[in-house]
């Protein structure tokens, strides 16, 4: 199987812009499916989370399958929280099958932030340990050492943190990942420039692309929330000031004005190799982010897009 329309992406140099889209808590699909059909033409790949902050969702690789049949290129969202290195193996097994090549591997939250605090957590691996056995998949041989009938190829990508309040550990777990096979980081959400400059400044050494990850805030009340329940978000109370002297039902458009500062920012200075928009349920604004910025991209059917 060649290599994914993203990741000749990746290897090409151009600004990339990718996004993600919620799957939904039940069998209902059609909002999926509008924003599916509004964000793949727009942007060079779709995540789909995987149980997202712990709750129970549609599994992103349902949903990746549907942003494949929609004709969008997919990234595979996997985390290690909800199974064990056996059902890992098996879920990408499936993904390669329907041409799913893209994957995004995490360890995943804790369970305890999510809305079903008796589930059993099972963190069999880490992120570098799924990045490592997919490489171990790619060489022929599943986790155990037991020959595969058929051999899988993947472009596989974890994250990072470059807001951590002590950047050391996370500059270890980037050398880890790096060392194990990731091809992209797509970083946790960027409200302070300086700290992508300076984790830049560490990172650019290595042949790896970068994803800066830009969440959208519709209000300030969100990002007080985002600060006390979302592991790795620190909104800064500067920003946080900003969005609450806005005009009421005004939040949300200054939300947009931020993230589409930011990215205008990140690609002028060429500060890294693209952006992750993370829009939080409000998938339907990020034609109007990409507007905003200045960075209107179209997928042409040929795979070309254009900017």
């Amino acid at each position: 199987m060649a290599n994914s329309l993203f990741e000749e992406k990746l290897n090409s140099g151009e600004f990339l812009v990718t996004t993600e889209v919620g799957p939904p808590k039940g069998a209902d699909i059609d909002e999926m499916v509008h924003h599916v059909d509004l964000l793949k033409d727009r942007v060079d790949a779709i995540n789909v989370t995987d149980g997202q902050s712990s709750v129970m969702r549609f599994p992103s690789l349902g949903g990746c399958l549907l942003v494949k049949e929609r004709g969008g290129e997919p990234i595979f969202q996997m985390t290690c929280r909800d199974r064990n290195r056996i059902a890992l193996q098996a879920d990408l097994l499936m993904a390669y099958s329907r041409g799913i090549t893209n994957v995004l591997c995490l360890t995943g939250d804790s369970v305890d932030v999510g809305d079903t605090k008796e589930a059993k957590p099972v963190f069999d691996l880490d992120s570098v340990q799924l990045l490592k056995m997919i490489k171990t998949m790619e060489s022929g041989m599943d986790i155990a050492g037991n020959e595969l009938k058929g051999t899988p190829k993947f472009c596989i990508g974890a994250s990072v943190h470059p807001e951590a309040d002590f950047i050391e550990p996370q500059l270890i777990k980037f050398d880890k990942k790096v060392a194990a096979g990731a091809q992209f980081l797509q970083t946790q959400g960027i409200f302070n420039l300086a700290s992508l400059r300076r984790f830049m400044q560490y990172a650019s050494q290595f042949d790896v692309r970068i994803l800066a990850g830009i969440i959208v805030l519709s209000s300030a009340g969100m990002a007080r929330y985002m600060n006390k329940n979302v592991p790795g978000i620190m909104v800064p109370q500067s920003m946080i000031d900003e969005l609450a002297g806005v005009e009421k039902g005004k939040g949300l458009q200054k939300g947009i004005e931020i993230a589409a500062e930011f990215i205008r920012t990140i690609k002028e200075e060429n500060l890294c190799h693209g952006v992750h928009i993370m829009a939080v349920g409000n998938e339907n604004i990020v034609p109007e982010i990409l507007e905003a910025a200045q960075l209107v991209k179209v997928r042409r059917r040929t795979g070309k897009r254009s900017v």
